[in-house]
């Protein structure tokens, strides 16, 4: 492959993940709009969260020339219609898998609170981009949620998920991907929540090396840091208890990248242009938990040297000069990452012989996709921010002096 580098890489990898959300999208009348999980396993899955990165896909394509606006008008039409009409809910949250071609969850996966929020966004992101009864149909999507239903009145803790046979589970106890949740909950025209839920999950801070006072997830996982953003434009803002999350995330992949390098001479994948430690593909199989201090959990047992190409291209926003030079050395270094969705899901060398990943998730393709758009342009923070119900979320949560 001919060697790439900086405005012209990012924009190939652009490409290659709207490709992702074309080609894997199920433009049938059953389940039309649902976009697979993954792009070689799991053919028949649908991940609700990709479904709503896949409305970011389309709003990319109309903005780079790569599909027609009326064609990704009526993409984004019929998607809501299948939303709307055909899938199964629970009290407007949708469960985390689902078959492409029935409304049965896959496996009896969890209603999912997080990944109905990505999906809600994807849906007002495009709401605002294609207005009229698009934004209609989003708003009526995002009006049925009833965050209410999903919150422990006890703790003030929204549940992680819901199941018919174990009833909810878990709580977001702690910082994690889940800003969206309370700025969706709170502004919420039909089953708003109190603001102050929003102070009821801990937001720990620790240093690394010379990265001070970070809120630090439970993983260290770099996604954590990366979901919220992807949508909400907390650049140059403050909380009402004087944290800044854009800055937050920045020191956090400072720290991800500076752990990768402390940790060479441990793992053979690692270095200062190999970096990027989140949930990904590995040699075993998917884990979750990767991730790099500061952190609470066990990095012995999560850690196994894979590196996520999501993790320094989701990161670009934050870390641009880093993340352009790591996106470099994959490409002109590692052709076998490389597929024609961009940049295939990890890496690992730390056995016998390389183990490249040769496959996609969704949800990866979407926050890269999402965050080189908004390097680059900036679109979908300007089309997402200009939500009435997304102003007055943010609003809620912010300094007064910051208020959009």
């Amino acid at each position: 492959m001919q060697k790439l580098y900086g405005k012209e890489l990012l924009e190939k990898e652009l490409k290659g993940s709207y490709l992702f959300f074309i080609r894997e999208n199920n433009f049938s009348d059953k389940g039309y709009g649902l976009i697979h999980d993954e792009s070689v396993h799991k053919q028949n899955i649908t991940s609700i969260a990709s479904v709503g990165y896949g409305f970011c896909a389309l709003v990319v394509g109309v903005i780079h020339g790569y599909l027609k606006y009326d064609e990704a008008k009526r993409i984004a039409n019929k998607t809501l219609d299948t939303i709307l009409n055909k899938l199964n809910h629970e009290n407007g949250f949708y469960y985390h898998f689902i078959r492409i071609n029935s409304k049965a969850s896959y496996e009896n996966y969890e209603v999912s609170i997080i990944d109905t929020a990505i999906l809600l966004c994807g849906a007002i992101l495009a709401g605002e981009f294609f207005e009229g009864e698009i934004k209609e149909k989003a708003t009526k999507i995002y009006e049925r949620v009833n965050w209410r239903w999903f919150l422990d009145k006890e703790t003030n803790q929204f549940y992680v998920g819901y199941s018919k046979g174990n009833g909810f589970e878990e709580r977001w106890k702690t910082y994690a991907e889940q800003l969206m949740i309370y700025i969706l909950a709170i502004a919420s025209p039909t089953f708003s929540v109190d603001k102050n839920v929003y102070d009821y999950f801990d937001k720990p801070k620790a240093d690394y090396g010379n990265i001070k006072n970070i809120v630090y997830s439970h993983c260290g996982s770099l996604f954590t840091y990366q979901y919220s953003h992807a949508f909400f434009d907390f650049r140059n803002k403050v909380d009402k208890n004087g944290i800044d999350w854009f800055e937050n995330s920045v020191k956090a992949t400072l720290a991800n990248r500076q752990y990768c390098i402390d940790n060479m001479n441990k793992y053979k994948t690692f270095g200062e242009n190999a970096w990027g430690l989140t949930a990904c593909l590995t040699p075993e199989g998917y884990k979750a938990g990767i991730g790099s201090k500061p952190c609470s959990s066990n990095l012995e047992v999560e850690n196994d040297g894979t590196v996520a190409t999501s993790g320094a291209i989701g990161s670009i926003v934050f870390t641009p000069e880093y993340s352009i030079k790591a996106m470099e050395n994959y490409y002109n270094n590692f052709p076998e990452l490389w597929s024609d969705y961009g940049f295939n899901n990890s890496f690992n060398f730390e056995g016998k012989k390389p183990w490249f990943a040769h496959e996609n998730l969704g949800i990866d393709k979407g926050i890269g996709l999402c965050m080189i758009e908004n390097y680059l342009n900036g679109s979908i923070w300007k089309y997402f921010m200009k939500n009435e119900f997304v102003q007055k979320g943010m609003g809620e949560i912010l300094d007064e002096k910051n208020i959009i």
